[in-house]
C-alpha cells in the first residue's frame, strides 16, 4: 500500500463544504417562473379570466392589444347571438307582440280625430301612453329597434345559409355505410344478375325518381329532398323581402285625409288636405295630378234583427279627373274598394251628416250659410258639432261673433239619462238641438283652433226672457231666434259628408309577392322530406350476386320504406331473386347404411 493511500484512509478532521443559501419563506417566485419558462419575456402577462383578450401583457402596447382582442371577441359573440335562429324567433315574436298596441290604441297616423277622442276620454293613462309612444306605435323608437334588429338578424342568417345550400347542391351523395342492415329501411335478396348490371339498373331507377346519384365502388349512393332546405331559405329571404318592402313603404309613402261634403270637390294639392303626412323621401312636389267631386253618398242599414243599424250599403258616388280640364269619369268608392289613380289610392274612411244652416245677424245680414259637418260619436250617428259666425253685428250694430253648439240626430230620441240622441243612423226623424253663444271666439289671436270644438272662455250663452239658457230643437225648416233682435239661425236641411284617405304607398306589390313566397317556402320546408337511398351489389361466396337496399330519412320521413319497396320492385325485373333453399330438404336424415359407414 502506498503512502498516499494510507494517508487518504487515515482518520482525521476533514474540511466541510460551504453551506448553501436556502430560500426564505415568501420569496418572490415570479423570477424563478420566468427563468424556468421557455416563452419570450415580452409574451408573459396576466391572464384575465372570462375575457376574450387572453393574456394581458404589461405596458401600454400590451393593454391596447388586449383591449382590441377583447372588443373583437365581444363583437363576434354578439354577432353570433344576433344571427342565431333562437334570437331571430324571439325578435319575430317581439315584433308581433309590439304590434298589438297598434291595433288596440287609436293611432294618430291613421285617425287623428279618433286618437284625440281617446285622449279626451282617458285622461289618466294618456300621459303614460304618450311617453311610451302608443299613439304612434309603428314609428316609435322601441318598435323601430326591434324591426332593425330583426332585419339584421335575418340578413346574418340568410348569407351563411345561402353558402351552405350552394355547398350542398355541389356536394355528391355520401358513400354507402359499411353495415346497411342498421338503417331503418332495409331489403336484400340474391340474384344471378351481374353486379354491374344491378347497379346500372338501380342508378337509372333512382334518376327516374329525381334522386341525385353517384356510383362509388360496389354501391350506388343517392339523395333527394334538397328543396326542403331551399324552401327554408326561400322563407327567410321572403321575410327579409317583406321587411325591405315595409321599410321602403315607410320612406316613400304619403297619406292625407280630407272631409268632403256632398257637392264639394277635392284637388290633390297640399292646401286641400285636412292633414297630410309625407314620408322621408316624399314631399308635396311628388303629389300626382287628379281630383274628384263627391256627388252623393248611398247608405242603407239593417232595420231589424240583431244586426239592426249595421250598414248594408256604404258607397260614395264621385266624378274624377286626371288632368285639369280633362274628361271626368264617373265612379264609386266603397269600403275596401278604393279609387286607384296612378300610384295613389283613395280610400273611403267614414261618413256623417252636415246640417245646412243660414245665420243672420242683428242687422239682418246673412253672415253664414251652408253645410256644417257634425262628427258622429256612436254607431247611430249621434253627432255633436259647432257652427261659427265671425263678422257679425248685433242689434246695437256692435261687432261680435256667434257660435252655436249642439247635437244633430238623424233619428231623434230624448230621455233624462242620455239627453238628445239618435236611435238609428238613417235620416228618419232629423233634429238639430242647439244652444247659442256670443262674444269672442279667439280666432283673431292668430292661434289655430279646431273647427269642430268651441272655446267658451270668452263667450256668453244667450238666455231667454225667463233668464233660462236658450236651447232649442229644430226640424228642417225651423228657425232659432236670438234674444234682443240679435239675429237668427234657420235649419235649412241636411247633406251627407264622407272622409277619404289619399294614400301613396310603394312596395305593396313586393310585400304581397314576399308573403306568397314565404307561405310557399314554409310549406316546402314542412312537407318536403330529405332522404337517402343506397344500393349495393356484390358477388357472394356461392357465385350469386347479393343485392342490398337501405334508406334513411334525414327528417324522419315516413315515405322512405315505401320508396325503398317500389325501388326493389323495379330492380327485380333486372335482378330477379333466386328461390330460397328449402330448409326441410337440407334437414333430411341420411340412409341407415350410409349412417353406419359414417
Amino acid at each position: 500500500m502506498s503512502s498516499k493511500e494510507t494517508a487518504a484512509e487515515a482518520p482525521g478532521p476533514t474540511a466541510e463544504p460551504a453551506a448553501e443559501p436556502t430560500a426564505e419563506p415568501g420569496a418572490d417566485l415570479g423570477a424563478a417562473g420566468a427563468q424556468l419558462s421557455t416563452a419570450p419575456v415580452e409574451d408573459l402577462g396576466q391572464a384575465v379570466p372570462g375575457s376574450f383578450g387572453g393574456v394581458r401583457r404589461p405596458g401600454l402596447a400590451g393593454g391596447l392589444a388586449w383591449t382590441g382582442r377583447e372588443v373583437w371577441g365581444w363583437a363576434r359573440w354578439t354577432w353570433r347571438q344576433l344571427t342565431s335562429m333562437r334570437v331571430a324567433l324571439i325578435l319575430l315574436f317581439l315584433l308581433s307582440l309590439a304590434a298589438v298596441p297598434g291595433s288596440l290604441v287609436p293611432q294618430t297616423a291613421v285617425d287623428e280625430l279618433k286618437a284625440q277622442a281617446f285622449k279626451d276620454a282617458h285622461t289618466t293613462v294618456t300621459p303614460i301612453y304618450e311617453k311610451l309612444g302608443l299613439f304612434s306605435v309603428y314609428s316609435s323608437v322601441w318598435f323601430s329597434a326591434i324591426y332593425i334588429l330583426l332585419f339584421v338578424s335575418l340578413a346574418g342568417c340568410i348569407v351563411p345559409r345561402s353558402w351552405q345550400f350552394v355547398g350542398q347542391l355541389r356536394a355528391k351523395p355520401p358513400a354507402a355505410p359499411r353495415n346497411l342492415t342498421r338503417l331503418p329501411a332495409y331489403a336484400t335478396w340474391r340474384t344471378e344478375a351481374e353486379p354491374d348490371a344491378v347497379l346500372a339498373a338501380a342508378q337509372r331507377a333512382l334518376r327516374g325518381r329525381r334522386f341525385r346519384t353517384q356510383t362509388s365502388g360496389a354501391a350506388v349512393a343517392s339523395e333527394k329532398g334538397f328543396l326542403r332546405e331551399a324552401g327554408n331559405l326561400v322563407f327567410h329571404v321572403a321575410l327579409f323581402g317583406m321587411l325591405i318592402s315595409f321599410a321602403l313603404g315607410g320612406l316613400f309613402k304619403a297619406e292625407g285625409g280630407k272631409l268632403i261634403v256632398e257637392g264639394d270637390g277635392f284637388n290633390n294639392t297640399l292646401t286641400q288636405y285636412d292633414d297630410f303626412k309625407p314620408g322621408t323621401f316624399y314631399n308635396a312636389d311628388d303629389l300626382e295630378t287628379f281630383g274628384f267631386t263627391l256627388d252623393g253618398f248611398d247608405a242603407s242599414y239593417a232595420r231589424s234583427g240583431p244586426q239592426k243599424g249595421t250598414p248594408r250599403t256604404f258607397r260614395a258616388n264621385i266624378h274624377y279627373w286626371t288632368s285639369p280640364g280633362g274628361k271626368q269619369t264617373k265612379s264609386a268608392i266603397e269600403v275596401n274598394e278604393p279609387l286607384e289613380v296612378g300610384s295613389s289610392k283613395v280610400y273611403l274612411i267614414g261618413h256623417g251628416y252636415a246640417p245646412v244652416v243660414t245665420v243672420k245677424d242683428g242687422q239682418g245680414n246673412v253672415v253664414f250659410q251652408g253645410p256644417v259637418p257634425f262628427l258622429p260619436r256612436d254607431g247611430n250617428q249621434t253627432s255633436p258639432g259647432v257652427i261659427k259666425a265671425m263678422d257679425v253685428r248685433d242689434h246695437a250694430d256692435r261687432k261680435t261673433q256667434y257660435a252655436f253648439q249642439g247635437i244633430f240626430t238623424p233619428t231623434f230620441a230624448l230621455d233624462a239619462q242620455q239627453g238628445p240622441h239618435s236611435t238609428f243612423p238613417a235620416l228618419d226623424y232629423p233634429v238639430l238641438a242647439l244652444t247659442a253663444y256670443h262674444g269672442d271666439l279667439g280666432v283673431d289671436a292668430g292661434l289655430p283652433q279646431n273647427v269642430y270644438q268651441l272655446n267658451t272662455k270668452k263667450m256668453k250663452q244667450y238666455k231667454d226672457a225667463d233668464g233660462e239658457i236658450l236651447n232649442d230643437m229644430l226640424r228642417p225648416g225651423d228657425t232659432l231666434t236670438l234674444p234682443d233682435g240679435d239675429g237668427s239661425l234657420t235649419f235649412d236641411g241636411v247633406k251627407t259628408w264622407a272622409t277619404f284617405q289619399v294614400s301613396h304607398q310603394v312596395g305593396n306589390g313586393w310585400a304581397l309577392i314576399s308573403a306568397v313566397a314565404a307561405i310557399a317556402g314554409l310549406a316546402g320546408s314542412l312537407f318536403i322530406q330529405r332522404r337517402r337511398i343506397w344500393v349495393r351489389a356484390v358477388r357472394g361466396g356461392d357465385g350469386a350476386t347479393v343485392v342490398e337496399l337501405a334508406g334513411l330519412g334525414r327528417s324522419e320521413s315516413a315515405r322512405i320504406a315505401d320508396e325503398l319497396g317500389d325501388l326493389a320492385a323495379d330492380l327485380t325485373a333486372t335482378a330477379p331473386p333466386l328461390p330460397e333453399a328449402d330448409p326441410e330438404v337440407s334437414a333430411e336424415p341420411l340412409p341407415d347404411d350410409e349412417g353406419a359407414r359414417a
